[in-house]
């Protein structure tokens, strides 16, 4: 960590308590009993919860940084957590856990979504509040076929839930215009109401840019102008509560269309997202409850290649289509006074087109399809100051190919099987101090991109093509996961430490194979072990005046008796360490302030010793400011001013893509 952010850490708390109080801030909507529903799909209080769980409210989202616009950036935070996204217009390449950024299943309201496409598309002010469970997941869940991007997303490393409003307290009415660095415009409305039975919320952003060069000098990317973007999203929720103690029915939509170029005059894209999802509710008697869910993905990515080098003419138009359907039947039954039985099934059925278009002639890549279906049961007892868990599941999964690699396979099909387990502990030794340990199991298939690549082999180092090389060899990966920890919550402070360990054999990674062209290839790393420890606190010093800090310390190491080259060499994506630290501080005039820094050391992006590049060390710091111009009543006008990268540090990142460096965003935004 540099000298400069050392000193932010160690200066920024000390010049804000020094700040005159205001009136009392309004209090946290979550205290030490936290109602969650990631660790078993049924709301508990954090007490009866051995995973350990972090719920992040709406208003602190709100306070967030988005530098690159991507909802994983609200996470950037949190112990345990590499928030890396290559772009506005790409997608976040961070890690979970020790572990690669396919390791931490991201769900909207229980139902699984794509962590690379999805906090992407979806709207901010959706979401009610969020959810991180940390450590190995509960067999409740099972993985995410994605098939693109790292590949299918596994909870190994933990589970993030976004949890959508649900229950309109009260009617209001937001509009905010915006603008910032990069000519970055920005418009919002959002309306939530109540009306009987049927709460509902409805809403739509958009925003422009004329974004800036995120690449290296002399990259693959080679912007010959500023690259430019539109974003337009759309979205609506509704619940019906069709008797308030008993059963309730809600609908969600969501549609995002974000369309531009990346810096040259043949390379615009057209990107579609549509989120679909429905959930039944029904509590059938005072012990048994039943939940009904099911969605839609739709994903359709478009963009132009060039024949750079040596020229800039249109050389093709490629595409990726992907449609995803998940759906949840899920039984709890309250029992013995003090158990939760939760059982049930979960299947989704995924699709995955590749394809290429030259003079109006379109040619597939890979054209496959795919489905899983699991059936899972854990019983969790609540025995006084103790809380047990055990659960299993049974996931099958099968893959059916048409075109891998723009070829018929020898082999068309392909399934696999196998029974995963989880356990968990919790001992509440007083009200204040609990301590915990979980352990689970996993297992991962290969996705069809990682299979089939975007390219083909005869493509390998060849220039002007860029993207990932075919490998139909590869095998599925199995996991272990464990977790051990103490935490404390008090009326003002909250604390922890936690250790984990986590081995996967035959771990799927992406490596680069050459920087020009920009080349990658999926490969099994043989074993890898990740084992780390995680010390947080938070403080809340007066009721204008709280802070946070956190440690994360990781060690990774590739097992490969196979290949030389990678054996003893890291998990590619996971900086030996992380260090977060921000304030919250309310001050005369209405006035709010949140300065936050999150500093990262080492990481790597590959498993290659020979080939790999080394990234890091570097401190971000970020600053969220906010006043309120005019309040009457209910009416309120906020201003609001958002400052990214305040230390200017153009710090690089994988696959020769580079943080572009401070950023301004402000404007206005009225509520009522």
């Amino acid at each position: 960590m540099g000298i400069r952010g050392i000193l932010a850490i160690l200066v920024l708390p000390v010049v804000f308590c020094a700040a005159p109080p205001a009136a009392a801030a309004e209090p946290p909507k979550y205290g030490m009993e936290e109602i969650v529903v990631t660790a078993t799909k049924l709301p508990q209080p954090e007490r009866e919860v051995t995973q350990k769980v972090d719920v992040i409210p709406a208003a602190e989202i709100e306070r967030r940084v988005l530098g690159r616009r991507n909802l994983a950036e609200i996470f950037t935070y949190q112990p345990g957590t590499f928030v890396n996204p290559l772009s506005r217009n790409d997608a976040n390449w961070g890690s979970y856990g020790g572990l690669g950024p396919k390791y931490s299943a991201w769900l909207l309201d229980g139902l699984p979504i794509d962590s690379f496409v999805d906090p992407m598309s979806l709207d901010i002010l959706a979401i009610e509040r969020a959810e991180v469970q940390r450590g190995p997941a509960s067999v409740m869940y099972g993985n995410t076929l994605t098939m693109d991007f790292a590949g299918n997303q596994a909870p190994l490393a933990g589970i993030t839930n976004l949890v959508l409003k649900d229950r309109i307290a009260q009617p209001a009415t937001r509009f905010l215009v915006g603008y910032g660095s990069y000519d970055t415009v920005t418009a919002r409305a959002y309306h939530q109401n109540r009306k009987g039975p049927f709460d509902f919320f409805l809403g739509a952003n958009y925003e422009q840019s004329d974004y800036t060069d995120y690449g290296t000098r002399n990259s693959w990317l080679n912007m010959v102008d500023d690259p430019e973007y539109r974003k337009t999203k759309f979205y609506a929720k509704g619940t019906w509560s069709l008797d308030p103690d008993r059963h309730k029915l809600s609908l969600f939509a969501h549609h995002t269309q974000h369309t531009g170029d990346v810096g040259r005059p043949n390379r615009d894209f057209a990107h579609v997202y549509d989120t679909l999802q429905a959930a039944y509710v029904n509590q059938l008697t005072p012990q048994l409850s039943a939940q009904v869910k099911g969605g839609y993905r739709y994903y359709h990515r478009q963009w132009e290649e060039d024949n750079f080098p040596p020229d800039l003419s249109l050389r093709e138009e490629d595409g990726v289509k992907q449609n995803l359907v998940p759906a949840d039947l899920i039984f709890n039954w309250k029992h013995l006074d003090s158990a939760l039985l939760t059982f049930g099934t979960g299947y989704q059925y995924a699709t995955y087109k590749t394809y290429a278009e030259v003079g109006g002639d379109k040619t597939f890549g890979n054209d496959m399809w795919a489905d899983s279906l699991g059936l899972f049961a854990e019983e969790k007892v609540v025995l006084g100051p103790w809380v047990l868990r055990l659960g299993g599941r049974y996931d099958y999964t099968r893959h059916d190919y048409t075109k891998i690699s723009g070829q018929r396979p020898d082999r068309d099909e392909k399934s696999w099987d196998k029974f995963l387990g989880s356990a968990g502990a919790r001992y509440n030794v007083t009200r204040e101090f609990a301590l915990f340990g979980n352990v689970g199991t996993s297992y991962l298939v290969p996705s069809g991109k990682q299979v089939g690549g975007t390219l083909r082999e005869s493509d390998r180092g060849v220039p002007g093509r860029n993207g990932q090389l075919p490998n139909p060899n590869l095998q599925p990966e199995s996991g272990l996961g464990w977790d051990l920890g103490a935490e404390y919550a008090a009326s003002r402070f909250r604390g922890g430490l936690r250790g984990f360990y986590t081995k996967v054999d035959d771990a799927i990674v992406e490596n680069r194979v050459s920087d020009v062209p920009s080349q990658s290839q999926s490969v099994n790393a043989g074993e890898t072990v990740s084992y780390g420890v995680e010390v947080e606190a938070a403080y809340r010093f007066t009721d204008w005046l709280s802070a946070f800090a956190n440690l994360t310390l990781t060690r990774t190491e590739v097992d490969n008796d196979v290949d030389r080259d990678q054996d003893g060499s890291d998990v590619p994506f996971v900086p030996n360490t992380l260090v977060n630290a921000g304030v919250t501080l309310s001050l005369p005039w209405d006035i709010h302030l949140s300065p936050y820094i999150t500093a990262v050391g080492r990481y790597y992006d590959s498993t290659s010793q020979s080939g790999r590049r080394k990234f890091g060390p570097y401190e971000v710091v970020s600053v969220h400011a906010e006043k309120t111009l005019v309040k009457t009543g209910e009416f309120r006008i906020n201003g609001f001013l958002d400052l990214y990268n305040l230390l200017d540090k153009e710090y690089e990142m994988p696959w020769q893509f580079q943080d572009p460096g401070f950023q301004a965003f402000g404007g206005i935004e009225i509520l009522f």
